[in-house]
């Protein structure tokens, strides 16, 4: 597979495990330290936000059928 097919999350993890191992081995430069910071950023909040997703997305049903939402409605 093509690095121009691929999509932008799994680069951005195999940017982040190449960072990590050079940081391991030479060390990174300041740019490469800050690229790394920022992507380490990027991927949480998107995993954050599919974690928030899903979770809103389950329905709990009890003994007598009735239904709701993980959600806390405030």
């Amino acid at each position: 597979m093509s690095s121009e097919k691929e999509p932008e999350d799994k680069m951005n993890i195999k940017r982040i495990n190449e960072l990590a191992r050079k940081a391991k081995t030479v060390g990174l430069t300041a740019e490469e330290a800050d690229e790394q910071q920022r992507l380490r950023t990027e991927y949480l909040a998107a995993f954050r936000k599919g974690v928030k997703q899903k979770l809103d997305s389950i329905i709990l049903v009890d003994e007598k059928g009735n239904q709701r939402s993980l959600r806390k409605d405030h």
